[in-house]
Order: structure tokens, then sequence, then C-alpha cells
């Protein structure tokens, strides 16, 4: 017995996406996949969905379309806060991405809330799919989320079901340190917190392993927030003698400008008493005197993969059980003694 055939009726009475479905023998969520152009529906299935829409004259345009394609709306994004440059250039890759993709942003800054689980239980009621930073959230509210709407972590780590983008940190560590200790420095620390999230806990890691590579003992992190104000507070720790260090190596741009400018203008000279580098290459970087040795990292392309894989997630493809991992590069100026 062939498909039945639309009647003049049914045409003239105007097509939606539930008499597509029914027409094709499909669901709505298929329907509205194959108006999306996703890659995961059956060809079969799609040449199916595509001939109910010819045979019914269906035309996905305004509010219809929007609840036809309700599941590709709205991304979340939750990070710790928006101050310093690294933040603001991941927002603005993710938020470009998904307006090329036709979705809008729901922000969440976890610094300012009280109660992170109420808060995310919330977003994930207005959104189709979350991206977390890893260190805004705990791994139970990634869980918590994940049991609601796919979810992927940015500078993180992947767990069950719930996938993760990064960019490389522990060879790119290695590399700046062993640059260090290369300028024949020996009392180098690493200034950031390596419990802050898993990014700089391999920045920490790399810290270590070069000192191992020489047959060196790596001195304990000095664990600062990775912001102006703890840069500061490093800074007159040196100047006080609280610190001996004759090289910083700072986890992120931010703290290293703080203490090198802190450190200039009390008289301090970088790189002849005090070597400092950081992690992040923004653009002030290039531009301070001495330039600023750090890592570059695609920060921009960090936040438009997160927000590729929501979508790619949302259309229905699977989780990846290992991180994406983009690459970082060695940036040497002026501050490490070159």
């Amino acid at each position: 017995m062939g498909k039945q055939q639309a009647s003049p009726e049914a045409r003239s009475a105007g097509a939606t996406i539930y008499s597509v479905a029914e027409h094709a023998g499909v669901s709505i969520a298929t329907v509205s996949r194959v108006l999306q152009g996703a890659t995961v529906v059956a060809e079969a299935t799609k040449q199916k969905v595509l001939a109910a829409v010819e045979e019914l004259g269906y035309v996905p345009l305004g509010a219809a379309r929007s609840l036809a394609v309700r599941h590709h709306e709205a991304h979340g994004l939750v990070l710790p806060e928006l101050s310093g440059p690294y933040y603001a250039e991941l927002l603005m890759g993710f938020e470009a991405r998904a307006a090329e993709l036709a979705q809008s942003v729901v922000l969440v800054l976890t610094n300012s809330r009280t109660d992170l689980a109420a808060a995310v239980r919330q977003l994930a009621t207005r959104v189709d799919a979350i991206a977390v930073f890893g260190s805004a959230a705990s791994g139970d509210v990634v869980r918590l989320l994940r049991a609601k709407k796919p979810v992927v972590v940015i500078a993180g780590e992947a767990s069950d079901g719930v996938e993760a983008v990064s960019a490389e940190n522990l060879e790119s560590a290695r590399e700046l340190a062993g640059h260090l200790l290369g300028h024949g420095r020996r009392q180098v620390l690493f200034v950031g917190d390596p419990d802050s999230g898993p990014d700089i806990r391999d920045r920490y890691a790399g810290f270590v392993a070069a000192h191992q590579d020489r047959g060196l003992e790596a001195a304990e992190p000095v664990r600062v927030a990775l912001n102006e104000a703890d840069g500061l507070v490093v800074a007159q720790q040196l100047l006080d003698g609280a610190l001996q260090a004759d090289a910083l190596m700072c986890a992120n741009d931010e703290l290293a400008l703080s203490v090198m400018t802190a450190l200039q203008d009390a008289g301090r000279t970088v790189p002849g008493d005090v070597a400092v580098v950081g992690w992040d290459d923004v653009m002030t970087s290039r531009y301070v005197r001495p330039g600023l040795t750090t890592v570059r990292q695609p920060v921009h392309e960090l936040g438009a993969l997160a927000a590729t894989r929501l979508h790619e997630l949302v259309g229905g493809e699977a989780a990846r059980s290992h991180a994406q991992t983009l690459s970082t590069q060695l940036v040497v100026r002026s501050s490490c003694g070159c």
C-alpha cells in the first residue's frame, strides 16, 4: 500500500510541523533536525521528511518556525566573572559563533551568586544547552545540569556524558618554565592556585616538570586568585621580603602585568631584579615595556568551539569522551630576560 497523498484540502488548510511529522511517519524533532540541516538523520528518513514538506507545502516561517526549532534557540554560558581580558574574549568568541548559528546566549556569572545550584537550575529551564567554564561550577553542579540539558565544559575535563573543550597547558608551561630556568633563574615561583581549575593545575604541573627535567625541586605555588588585586599583593610581598624570587611564572597575564607594573613603580627592574612571565597573550602584553613573555592561547576560538559543540549536541550528536584541545604557543619578548 503506497503512501497516502496529501489532499488539496490539507494543502489549503496550511501545513504545520505536526502535519509534516504525521505525513512522514516521524517525530516533530526529526522534522526540525532535517529542516536545520543536521547530519545525524538517516538519508532515507531525511528524504521522507523533505517529500512531506513538498507535498504539504510547508513553509516554516515566523513564530511557527521558532516553535519547530525551539531547541536551537538559546545557549547558556556559565562564567565566574567578566572582569579581566580573558573572560571578555571568551564571551566574544562564544557569542559570535552563536550568532552565526542564529542562537541567543543567556549568561550567568557565578562569583556573584550565593546559591549557584538554584541559579543553574533556573538557567536550565531557559536554554537548550549549556557551556560551563571549568572553575565556575563544581562537578556536582555540572552533573545536575547534565541531567537536564547537553553540557560542554570549557577549560575543564570530560566526564560521564559531559564533554570538554580546552587549550593545551602542560607542555607549554613546561616550555615556559624551562625558558626561565635556561636564563639561569633558580628562585622561580609559580603565581596562581592549581586548585582553582584544571587549566591552572596543568600549568603548575608543567612548571614542576621543567624543574624535574633539570634535576631541580620546584617551589610550592603562591596560591592567589588570577586578578589584578592579587598581583598587587604578590608584588608587595616581594618588596617586603616575605617572598624571595628572581623570577615569577604567573598563571595569567593579568597577574603578570599587575606584578610587573607594581615592581617597576617601586623602583625594581624587570627583568633585571625579577623576571616576570604570564599566560594568555592579551593585547596589552605586547605594548608594555618590557614586552611580556607569555603563552598565547586561542581564547576567542575556544569560546567559538564551545558554541559549535552545543549546537551539534542539541542536533543529536553524542558527547565525546575525550577533550578537544586547541594548541598554544610560547611568545618570547623581553620580560623573561631575553
